[in-house]
């Protein structure tokens, strides 16, 4: 078809110039912004000149998939998984119920069933593909609920409790909100002095509210926290979980992606110890964002937290050996979302991503190595993964703020920002599969220049 050549052809002019394309640009924003937002007309219109408007609108703001992106969590957007969606969204195959469509559902299945076990969940163990992490955290605190408090948690006074870190991300406690936990029910657990939650404090708090009458019930880790990068120590924290009986939830938005290396599943021993883990493959897996994971190590309990039925489905019945996703999370509408990681992975092969991630270890162990080297600079934290930490020395905030804004008005690296102990730290992550060795290079050379 016509459409389908020009849009094809589009997309591959498209990354073929990410690696000249500005990190950043808004120089367009305003003209572009006003002729986007036009309603459309009665008469159709001309496709060649639509997308080539699509085009200059996707140009402006943050250009997340490119080589210079080094801010938050970089999302690669491989084309294999574009051309995944593609296919799936023109087959249309409605995937919440197992009879409609079974056998992209046993694709789905197949994927969700090797990543739990590179996990180490036990066989049995499943999941579900979700839009992203906080999706995931969702139904993984709703099966919490039901497995720990009960069917009857509704009738009951709000006295379950969550532990998290100030690190841990809030979609957990907007999660916890959703869910029916009023703010205080979230307990925020010290950390050590390495910004990893403190076994034995949490442990001291879930005593003090047992004995309260309260009633704790999760413990999260994070395997990759948003500011820092930093693993929790998540094998104590599996082993307090399972001795107070508490569901335990792994937080592996960011660091999932990493278990496919070795240093990786070193630096997150213990995840598998946990009840309920989430993923964001347009993370560390480089796909394009919406892809997100939930694993739980008995699909039953979600199940049992999310099932529902009505007479109109009277006519679907259940597939022997396949789940229906529309049962096991919060979605009953939801398309066929497992080719994105199936086709990836098997066109590509799993040693592909393993080399893709071992070099971004590489590369942050390079950027950090140099960095900290330089003696204008506080660099406090080794990564544990591919987030690297930095300020000026003896220098204030607004100083730090304005070094970000120089870096940044390069246009050809855009770093982000956080702030650890009251501090503001410029925060470079390198987890693109577009950024290689030459792009950190330069990262490195554009940093020390304006400092």
């Amino acid at each position: 078809m016509e459409l389908g050549r020009q849009a094809v052809e589009l997309v591959a002019r498209q990354v073929a110039g990410l690696p000249d394309a500005p990190a950043s640009d808004y120089r367009d924003v305003t003209r572009l912004s006003a002729l986007v937002s036009r309603p459309p007309a009665d008469g159709p219109g001309d496709f060649a000149a639509l997308i080539e408007t699509f085009r200059q609108a996707a140009e402006q703001g943050v250009n997340t998939a490119g080589p210079g992106y080094l801010a938050y969590f970089p999302a690669g957007g491989l084309v294999s998984a574009a051309l995944a969606e593609l296919l799936a969204q023109a087959a249309n195959r409605f995937t919440g119920v197992a009879q409609t469509a079974p056998a992209l559902v046993a694709m789905e299945e197949g994927v969700l069933a090797w990543l739990a076990g590179r996990f180490g969940l036990p066989s049995g163990a499943g999941g579900l593909v979700t839009t992203g992490a906080s999706a995931a955290t969702l139904s993984a605190v709703v099966a919490a609920r039901h497995d720990r408090l009960g069917p009857s948690f509704g009738d009951e006074p709000v006295n379950g409790t969550l532990y998290v870190t100030e690190h841990t991300h809030y979609s957990l406690a907007k999660a916890a909100q959703v869910a029916g936990f009023p703010a205080g029910r979230v307990r925020v657990v010290p950390t050590t002095a390495d910004l990893r939650m403190d076994a034995g404090a949490a442990a001291s708090m879930i005593a003090a509210d047992r004995a309260a009458g309260l009633r704790p019930f999760l413990l999260a880790g994070t395997a990759g926290s948003t500011s820092t990068g930093t693993v929790d120590p998540l094998g104590e924290l599996g082993r307090l979980a399972r001795e107070q009986g508490l569901w335990f939830h792994v937080d592996a938005a960011y660091g999932g992606g990493f278990q496919l290396t070795s240093r990786g599943r070193a630096a997150l021993a213990g995840i598998e110890a946990a009840d309920s883990i989430t993923f964001d493959p347009h993370k560390s897996l480089f796909l394009p964002y919406g892809t997100g994971v939930l694993l739980v190590r008995d699909p039953a309990v979600l199940r049992a937290a999310h099932a529902g039925g009505g007479r109109y489905l009277q006519d679907l019945h259940e597939v022997a050996g396949l789940p229906d996703y529309g049962h096991l999370g919060v979605e009953l509408t939801r398309e066929f979302r497992g080719l994105r990681l199936w086709l990836p992975l098997h066109l590509h092969g799993v040693r592909a991503f393993e080399e893709e991630l071992e070099e971004k270890l590489d590369l942050a162990g390079l950027v950090h190595r140099e960095l900290a080297g330089d003696p204008r600079l506080e660099v406090p934290w080794e990564p544990d993964l591919t987030v690297v930490l930095f300020r000026l020395r003896g220098s204030g905030d607004e100083r730090n703020r304005r070094l970000l804004a120089e870096i940044n008005a390069t246009r050809r690296i855009y770093l982000s920002s956080t702030t650890i102990g009251g501090a503001f730290y410029l925060r470079l992550c390198v987890l693109s599969c577009r950024t290689g060795a030459d792009r950190v290079k330069e990262a490195l050379r554009i940093i020390r220049a304006a400092c």
